[in-house]
């Protein structure tokens, strides 16, 4: 099987859509994401996490991210094709706006 990483982008942080939630809207949320998991199954290596402010480090020094990232998570599959599966039907593309990025993990050669 192969890992796949997975970025779920959104025009509005994580942290903002938590804070903006009602507690019945958070639970109609979660409810959807549990329901989605149960399809994905054993597809599933890691939920992930919602991810707060990032900093982007580089040779000349540290700064605010700029990109849209709000969460990820790790599936396994046997290709690409099996991970896109696996998203079909996903509770983050609901949020106006919202995509998923897939990246296939690649194995570091002698490693």
């Amino acid at each position: 099987m192969t890992k796949f990483v997975v970025l779920y982008n959104a025009p509005q942080s994580a942290q903002a859509q938590m804070a903006e939630s009602t507690p019945e809207a958070a639970q109609e949320g979660m409810k959807a994401w549990m329901e989605w998991a149960q399809r994905a199954g054993g597809g599933i290596v890691d939920m992930g996490n919602p991810l707060g402010a990032g900093k982007e480090v580089s040779a000349t020094g540290t700064s605010d991210t700029s990109t849209n990232v709000g969460g990820y998570g790790i599936l396994q599959a046997e290709d690409m094709d099996g991970a896109l599966a696996l998203l079909e039907g996903h509770p983050h593309l609901m949020m106006p706006g919202a995509n998923i990025q897939v990246y296939e993990a690649l194995d570091i050669p002698g490693m």
